[in-house]
């Protein structure tokens, strides 16, 4: 080497250097655009795209589903039973274009929590304390109600206690008078009257694949449409070891719910939320004789039924889901972005 020139040395050297320099930076630059690229690609995820997020209340994990822009009008999907959020998989989608939406799992259901009922208050009472709790977190002062089942008694807690909150309601198969309870709560009555093995046996017949599976197709006009994929996930939540408990205790408490029943009633009287009404009308958990009566009471009141059954948003979300839009969009004009 030491008859080689200083030139000769330059030529050698300078791509042996260029070569260690390319292959000791740039994986780092490559790593650095991919973690430039992934940060706009998480920045850039559409507002209608649904987010999986779960929150702390009182120490329970509440799991909730969320999309639409942040500071657009607030739409709250309660569940009813057995499911969970996942209900509202493809109704979230079609309205967060324009709207905030969220929807919870309450405890015992989905992905929330599942304290065992001797640590836990599973009443209609505490499940809207839970809610309510979530909502406050979570900074949702305002918001329209979507009900449904067990939806119903959660949402109508919620509305009463702070009516300056709601801005519309959206009942689906959600009850509030007594022409909705007619004879498949019969058994619920004699559980409600007296609490012990005779009367829990049916109930707990309740939480079978079977009935599981006739609650998302009975009522339907092409059960073919009704993706099995809702039963085999919500059975599959109810077998798991604790849960029947959970659930009969619920069961047992619903009971508490046809006495405010003039509550909730002289509420819609007294504030006038904006209502539509989207109602399977084939329903035989919550017949179409519980939708009527809230014409009764409801002065701005939208009323859809719909040839479908219990769960109606699988049959027809699209039809509730344009209902929807064009009924928020007509009272909520103002807010919209």
């Amino acid at each position: 080497m030491s008859n080689f020139s200083h030139a000769t040395r330059q030529a050698f050297w300078a791509p042996l250097a260029l070569a260690l320099a390319v292959f000791l930076v740039l994986p780092f630059s490559i790593a650095r655009a991919e973690t430039e690229t992934a940060r706009r690609v998480v920045s850039d995820v559409p507002v209608t795209r649904t987010l999986h997020k779960k929150i702390d209340v009182a120490g329970v994990e509440i799991f909730y589903r969320e999309a639409g822009p942040k500071g657009a009008p607030v739409v709250l999907l309660l569940h009813g039973f057995p499911t969970s959020s996942h209900m509202f998989r493809n109704l979230i989608p079609a309205l967060a274009g324009r709207y905030h939406v969220i929807a919870p799992d309450y405890p015992g259901f989905g992905n929330s929590d599942m304290p065992p009922v001797t640590a836990f208050d599973y009443s209609f009472d505490n499940l809207a304390n839970v809610v309510e709790a979530f909502t406050e977190k979570l900074g949702l002062e305002r918001y329209s109600l979507y009900v449904m089942d067990y939806g119903a008694p959660v949402g109508y807690r919620l509305a009463t206690r702070h009516p300056e909150r709601v801005e519309a309601l959206i009942v689906q198969n959600g009850n509030a008078y007594a022409e909705g309870l007619r004879e498949f709560w019969d058994p619920f009555r004699a559980y409600w009257k007296d609490r012990n093995a005779e009367t829990t046996k049916p109930l707990a017949g309740f939480l079978n694949t079977e009935v599981t599976k006739w609650q998302y197709t009975h009522g339907t006009r092409h059960p073919e449409t009704v993706s099995p994929d809702n039963w085999v996930i919500d059975q599959a939540l109810l077998d798991r070891a604790g849960n029947q408990a959970v659930q009969l205790q619920l069961f047992y408490d619903y009971g508490s719910n046809p006495p405010l029943y003039p509550a909730w009633q002289a509420y819609f009287r007294k504030h006038q939320p904006p209502t539509l009404v989207v109602w399977g009308k084939n329903d035989f958990i919550f017949p179409a004789e519980g939708a009527h009566p809230y014409k009764r009471d409801l002065k701005t009141i939208e009323f859809h039924l719909l040839d479908t059954g219990h769960f109606a948003l699988e049959e027809d979300g699209l039809v509730i889901a344009a209902h929807i839009r064009r009924f928020l969009k007509a009272h909520l004009q103002a807010q919209l972005p």
